[in-house]
């Protein structure tokens, strides 16, 4: 019993103490506040933040390095086309006066005459006898056939001149002679120089065929 007063009497000590000291405390502010101490404690405490503002320096950087020359390339030679010119070579003839004489001139030549136009004879079918009666009678038995070429020359007036020829034969002679006695007795329309009749020989093929 005795142990617990003890104790309890440190406890209400220690307590009264702490009671004290606060109200000390209070006191002690209250009065630090009234004359103006706290302001300039809290003033010397919070001092403004001074703010230097630090440019930056800038770094000297190197100029950037020149540009590469420029290498001019030589220019492209184009070599020109090949081009072939044909220049015709001078004949011996030449306009230039070489000679200058008081010797006349030739006159020019006369111009060349016009050609002459021809026209062979033909043959006067209504005049002219007819083959079948000249075809020999041999011939005409053993059936005999063929063709013979006569060169006969023929007068202005349309006749037979001369005594024909055989140029080309039919193979059987009975039929060659008897194409030229045909030829002498045969009438033609003359051949013509330009539009005149004239004498002209030609060649005329003497068909002998049978018909019966």
């Amino acid at each position: 019993m005795g142990v617990y007063t003890h104790s309890s009497g440190n406890f209400l000590t220690r307590r009264g103490g702490f009671l004290v000291a606060l109200v000390l405390f209070h006191i002690v502010l209250f009065w630090a506040l009234k004359s103006g101490l706290a302001v300039k404690l809290l003033e010397s405490i919070t001092e403004p933040i001074k703010v230097d503002i630090v440019n930056e320096v800038k770094k000297d950087e190197p100029p950037p390095p020149p540009p590469p020359p420029k290498m001019e390339l030589p220019p492209v030679e184009v070599p020109p086309p090949e081009v072939t010119i044909d220049i015709p070579m001078e004949s011996s003839q030449t306009t230039a006066i070489s000679n200058v004489t008081d010797r006349p001139q030739p006159p020019p030549a006369p111009p060349a005459p016009p050609a002459v136009v021809r026209k062979a004879p033909k043959l006067d079918v209504k005049r002219s006898p007819s083959t079948d009666e000249y075809y020999p009678p041999s011939a005409r038995r053993a059936e005999i056939e063929g063709v013979v070429t006569v060169r006969a020359c023929v007068a202005p007036d349309g006749k037979t001149s001369g005594d024909p020829s055989v140029t080309k034969t039919s193979g059987n002679t009975s039929l060659d002679e008897a194409a030229v006695k045909w030829a002498r007795r045969a009438r033609w329309a003359a051949g013509t120089e330009d539009g005149k009749p004239v004498e002209m020989c030609s060649q005329f093929n003497v068909r002998f065929k049978l018909t019966d």
